[in-house]
């Protein structure tokens, strides 16, 4: 469990560092088995995420409730968007929910992903393929009620956009969760800049998806996840962030 706490804290971090959370708010869940998770939390002592520290993760029961939460600590407000997708779909084993500005501004303009490019980023594409679906509520997802809305909305897929909020992206894993949310920003912020230019690019064609390989999670998730966490701990020890 101490090397999950040691993976959650920097997931954070990573996070802060590309934009897609900031100060105070955000956070990052991972599974221990089918009853538990972990959790970033607040403390008395809350420099925001972009500082997170493994002492900063506590257990959560998949009903919400703490477990081993110190003195002075507080769950996530939208702890219910972690349990409720971990009590419904038993594969996933990370969530990430997250604020980057271009999710705000393609759920309100009620725009689409289309798959408009191509080896330029292979896993933005695959999102775009298989479509992101909108939880319609710009609501905080502070209830149980309201986590289960959110995870029907979602459904099978392991991306969503949260209207006037931000996005919730699972994962089997931390890394894969926080690889994946940075790829579905890539892809939301492309979306709502092409609008903007007032561009409408074909799709990539039949032909051109046939030449994309998979890659596969050990390169896609664990290579990048790798240069994203040694990119914080450089910046780190150079003083950038104290």
């Amino acid at each position: 469990m101490t090397a999950l706490r040691e993976t959650v804290a920097p997931a954070c971090r990573v996070l802060a560092r590309e934009g897609l959370v900031s100060g105070i708010l955000g956070h990052v869940s991972a599974r221990t088995d089918d009853d538990e998770l972990l959790i970033r939390c607040r403390g008395p002592q809350e420099r925001g995420l972009r500082r997170s520290d493994p002492d900063e993760v506590w257990r959560v029961s998949t009903d919400a409730r703490p477990v081993d939460l110190p003195d002075g600590f507080a769950l996530p407000k939208e702890v219910h968007i972690h349990t409720a997708l971990k009590r419904r779909r038993p594969e996933v084993g990370a969530v990430v929910p997250a604020h980057p500005p271009a999710a705000l501004l393609y759920g309100l303009a009620g725009e689409r992903v289309r798959p408009v490019i191509g080896a330029y980023n292979i896993p933005a594409l695959r999102l775009a393929l298989g479509g992101v679906p909108v939880y319609p509520r710009s609501v905080l997802i502070s209830r149980p009620e309201l986590g289960e809305e959110l995870a029907e909305a979602m459904g099978s897929r392991d991306v969503c956009v949260m209207r006037g909020h931000g996005i919730a992206v699972t994962g089997e894993t931390v890394e894969q969760a926080v690889v994946r949310a940075i790829n579905l920003d890539v892809l939301l912020d492309l979306t709502v800049k092409l609008v903007a230019l007032g561009v409408t690019p074909d799709a990539v064609p039949p032909t051109d998806l046939a030449e994309l390989p998979d890659l596969g999670s050990a390169f896609n998730d664990q290579l990048v996840w790798r240069s994203l966490v040694a990119e914080v701990e450089a910046e780190d020890r150079v003083g950038l962030v104290s």
